[in-house]
């Protein structure tokens, strides 16, 4: 296997897989804080129960999500020795920024994972604030590291050096506002969409069940909240790329002529002028095809094609169940009931997943064949060392093992019986 290939595979498995407990890890603490709030206002030993069991789940997730950050860490520097040794200078705060933050949620976490009837109930809920913040901004310090990738500023280049270094222009590059609330809404959303499937799929085994009601309800709201608001980012985030990088909105529509008029695709359908609406604001305006682009410098485009036409099918899915929500909050004041609702909750939460992978694909496959968008190219960011094909192989086998126990663990807390008192578990 070529070394760039073996490189790439090995970086889309461990970020894929470590994605998804990053987005966990973000919006986990939310529905935490929620719960615990309802139990300290009502009273209701229900409310602690849950906000208890979920702090398990959230501090084996946020152990895996620690050993897989790290991994990525690493492999930045073993994988693309050449990318880091030029531009670490330029793009090397907002790692060192997320580390900070890091540590700040790994101590609060600790504090509110042993504080459980050791600290007075209100001090222990507020313990759990800088867990979420510090998630949050981990979050958008990482992801605007990405989207300098994606817009580069904030240097020169001369000879294949790098001078005049300005780390703070760097982050805040013109993707970055876009990318990073368009990443961390679809982390409160899936959060909220996975944690309300697991319950759904409860309800439809067991009817009726009170603490099951109340876990679907609490994630069916967070991402009721967040998926309508995304569709907004995710306008702001496709004009973005319009503006930045023409040749990867091409990928993304399947635009191969340069025209007025550009129409979107969607679903086999096509919407006259609605790809340059969408992208300039103007049904007329001109969006450059691929034609246009040496063939060397395009990215996959049936990849990327895919991947973007099945993230915005799922998003507008996802952004149907909650005006579904809304609807009967307003005309009936409760969450929809039944086995049809209940079979939508429990599919919404894998598809989020599905969703939030093909973004990624859309993010990073998009920019190809650039590691650095017009500047760096990945073949030659990449490592000569020997071996690659076997790193990807024993990663392969190594992920295997920790996403199945991950599952496995908290498969076992699921199963946990619930304290006949409601007394926390």
């Amino acid at each position: 296997m070529a070394p760039l290939l073996a490189a790439r595979l090995q970086m889309a498995l461990t970020l894929g897989f470590h994605i998804v407990l990053a987005c966990l890890g973000v919006g986990l603490p939310i529905l935490l804080l929620v719960a615990e709030w309802r139990h300290l206002r009502t009273g209701d030993e229900g409310w602690r129960t849950l906000a208890r069991r979920w702090s398990k789940a959230f501090a084996v997730l946020f152990a895996v999500g620690a050993v897989s950050g790290t991994v990525l860490s690493f492999e930045l520097g073993l994988l693309w020795p050449r990318f880091m040794g030029t531009f670490g200078a330029v793009i090397g705060m907002p790692f060192s920024l997320e580390a900070f933050a890091f540590f700040l949620e790994a101590i609060f976490v600790g504090i509110y994972l042993y504080g459980w009837d050791r600290l007075p109930p209100r001090v222990h809920w507020l313990t759990g604030f800088p867990v979420a913040l510090a998630g949050f901004a981990s979050a958008w310090f990482v992801v605007t590291a990405n989207a300098w990738m994606n817009t580069p500023q904030g240097f020169r280049l001369e000879g294949g050096i790098v001078t005049d270094a300005d780390p703070w222009r760097a982050m805040f590059n013109p993707a970055a506002w876009a990318q990073a609330t368009h990443m961390i809404l679809a982390a409160y959303a899936v959060t909220g969409f996975v944690v309300a499937s697991v319950y759904a799929v409860r309800l439809l085994r067991k009817p009726g069940d009170v603490y099951s009601r109340r876990a679907l309800a609490l994630g069916v709201g967070l991402a009721a909240l967040a998926s309508p608001v995304q569709l907004v980012a995710g306008d702001w985030i496709a004009r973005t790329v319009a503006h930045t990088q023409p040749v990867k909105l091409a990928a993304l529509e399947g635009q191969f002529q340069t025209q007025a008029g550009a129409p979107l695709r969607v679903g086999g359908l096509e919407i006259p002028g609605g790809l340059s609406w969408l992208a300039y604001g103007d049904p007329d305006a001109v969006v450059m095809g691929l034609n246009d682009v040496p063939r060397e410098n395009r990215p996959p485009v049936a990849v990327v094609h895919t991947a973007f036409q099945a993230m915005v099918l799922i998003g507008f899915a996802l952004a149907g169940i909650a005006i579904w929500v809304a609807i009967a909050l307003l005309l009936r004041r409760r969450f929809p009931e039944g086995r049809a609702f209940l079979w939508a909750i429990a599919l919404a939460g894998p598809l989020s997943i599905v969703a939030l992978e093909c973004g990624w694909i859309v993010t990073e496959v998009g920019r190809q064949p650039w590691i650095v968008q017009g500047v760096m190219r990945t073949a030659d960011a990449v490592t000569d060392a020997p071996g690659l094909a076997w790193s990807l192989a024993v990663t392969m086998l190594v992920y295997a093992a920790l996403g199945a126990g991950t599952v496995a663990m908290l498969r076992i807390l699921a199963r946990t019986p619930l304290p006949e008192k409601g007394d926390g578990a």
